[in-house]
């Protein structure tokens, strides 16, 4: 096992452009001054170990949101002849990948500035048939007492440029620890399994291509995001066949 604090080790790359911007914030500081280069990355260390200890409350606040998600799935499993929740992954961003968002945000590299900023640090995808049943979702969720809904972003009402549909909700959720309480936010994105099919192609070629996607792969994609929103039209109009309407499904009202 690499000793990551072993003195005289290799700096990472991450900890190279901690050290460089908390350095760029003091003008008393030259680039000879060993002694204050230390001193900067021990801070640069000390910064990591507190946003690894951060995670700890996200990954609970995750745990306590998709204990809802799994509880109304069960319920809707076992005593309903319909669920409308098909799949349900989590995800928590590394202590890295904060600190590099966090960097190229130009976000204060504190934590009260890091939770105020970034918030999608916690993340809960669910994944549905119909995109009725997406609104329905979200609405049995905002109506739980003990979640506040902090923001809600509807890219289905209101699809990206290009072509992205999907709800995305920010709740807050109280995390009851030994001695306090945390709140924490956590992103909630629900969509219909042509929407996530699609996402997730997009992310790949993105990924693939970073800013330099072929013309006609993005001319495919759009006309994808085109057939992907006319299939869950389609399914829409087939929905009384598998389900009758059970809720008035009304959008929730977006907000900045």
């Amino acid at each position: 096992m690499i000793d990551d604090t072993a003195p005289g080790r290799p700096l990472h790359d991450l900890e190279r452009r901690l050290v460089a911007h908390m350095a760029s914030a003091r003008t008393d500081v030259t680039a000879a001054d060993l002694d204050e280069a230390e001193a900067l990355l021990t801070r640069s260390r000390a910064l990591r170990d507190e946003v690894v200890r951060l995670l700890k409350y996200y990954q609970f606040g995750i745990d306590e949101v998709s204990t809802k998600i799994h509880i109304l799935r069960q319920e809707f499993e076992s005593i309903h002849d319909y669920s409308p929740i098909e799949h349900v992954r989590t995800r928590l961003k590394s202590a890295e990948s904060l600190l590099e968002k966090s960097l190229r945000r130009g976000v204060a590299l504190e934590i009260p500035a890091i939770r105020a900023e970034i918030r999608d640090i916690a993340g809960i995808r669910v994944t549905c048939s119909f995109v009725s049943d997406v609104y329905w979702i979200a609405q049995m969720l905002s109506a739980q007492p003990d979640l506040r809904l902090l923001q809600t972003k509807d890219y289905i009402a209101h699809p990206k440029p290009n072509g992205y549909r999907s709800l995305h909700l920010i709740v807050e959720v109280p995390v009851f620890l030994s001695q306090h309480v945390e709140q924490v936010p956590v992103e909630v994105q629900i969509r219909t399994i042509a929407m996530d099919f699609w996402a997730s192609v997009e992310h790949k070629l993105s990924y693939k291509y970073r800013s330099a996607m072929p013309a006609h792969l993005a001319a495919e994609l759009d006309d994808a995001a085109r057939v992907a929103t006319e299939l869950d039209a389609r399914m829409g109009r087939l929905r009384d066949e598998v389900r009758p309407p059970t809720v008035e499904i009304v959008p929730p009202v977006t907000t900045d």
